[in-house]
């Protein structure tokens, strides 16, 4: 049996032995169809092999989302495209990856934005994470990623934590910035800490080499990143009454941190059509904090009539 380099997605529908995903195929359609963008999906980590299962023959109550973006690579590549792909690329398969979103006792989540020189999605504001590495289990993993690329460190034991969903992640993100390079299913891990924002960031030491900026964004702020949705032409209209800027630590060569301010607006971003990317938060991210903000909603206690 040929030794296991690194993690990859197998799928497995309607009970079949799971087959590793091919590098050319859209993991969400796989599941949902041609046409529809998200899915429920059950996952599991066995193996060193990162296995998703249809609805079908997955168990009762551990069924997440998984999604894709409208306008995914993927959904819309022709079969001339697909084609002309690289030999090294197409024999990647899918990787899996992995973000925490870190929740402090009140109810602030962050945001990291990654280095300027990174080959895929630079300048972008992500969650902390990255690559599975064989062996580990998705909590260590991101935990170890948050560890790696802030400083931060949570112990598995000292945190309480849940899948909030799943993203088919493709780089470029858009067929008009050129032909896929990186496919990935990125688990999105909601972690809540016992601390508060300010005592997290007191802790913050990002290594400037993957992090150049660092935001605590909270409820009301999520709403209006949401609601910039990418893939349609609409403009967005932030609330009156969202302050203009939002405070942010900027990450200086040394890692040490430098308080400054960035205009709301640019969290508010959407992915461009045609042309350079911009800063923004990601797609993938935007999909996260939605179900972040429904988590919320979840723990509001019912009104009374």
């Amino acid at each position: 049996m040929e030794k296991v380099r690194k993690i990859l997605v197998h799928l497995s529908k309607e009970s079949s032995v799971p087959q590793c995903a091919r590098f050319v195929q859209s993991i969400t359609g796989h599941f949902a169809g041609c046409l529809d963008d998200q899915v429920k999906v059950s996952c599991s980590l066995e193996n060193n092999r990162f296995l998703l299962f249809g609805h079908e023959n997955g168990k009762e109550g551990t069924e997440v989302p998984l999604k894709r973006a409208s306008f995914c690579p993927f959904k819309l590549l022709s079969n001339t495209e697909a084609a002309a792909l690289p030999a090294d690329v197409v024999s990647r398969g899918v990787d899996v990856g992995v973000a925490v979103l870190l929740q402090s006792v009140d109810q602030k989540v962050l945001l990291t934005r990654r280095a300027a020189n990174l080959r895929i999605f630079p300048n972008v504001w992500v969650p902390p994470g990255g690559h599975v590495e064989l062996d580990e289990r998705l909590l260590d993993a991101g935990l170890r990623e948050l560890r790696e690329e802030t400083g931060l460190k949570l112990d598995p034991e000292d945190v309480s934590s849940r899948v909030l969903g799943l993203w088919e992640s493709v780089y470029p993100p858009m067929l008009s910035r050129g032909l896929p390079k990186r496919h990935h299913i990125v688990t999105y891990i909601l972690v809540h800490s016992s601390l508060t924002y300010l005592q997290l960031q007191a802790a913050l030491c990002p290594e400037p080499a993957e992090v150049s900026g660092c935001v605590w964004v909270d409820a009301d702020l999520v709403k209006a990143i949401v609601s910039a949705m990418d893939g349609e032409e609409d403009s967005v209209v932030l609330p009156a009454d969202l302050p203009h800027t939002v405070s942010v630590s900027e990450v200086g060569p040394d890692g040490r941190l430098r308080e400054s301010v960035l205009p709301t607006s640019v969290l508010c971003n959407q992915a461009p059509a045609e042309g350079e990317d911009v800063e923004r938060v990601s797609t993938g991210t935007k999909f996260a904090l939605e179900l972040w903000l429904k988590t919320l909603e979840s723990q509001k206690p019912a009104s009374k009539e």
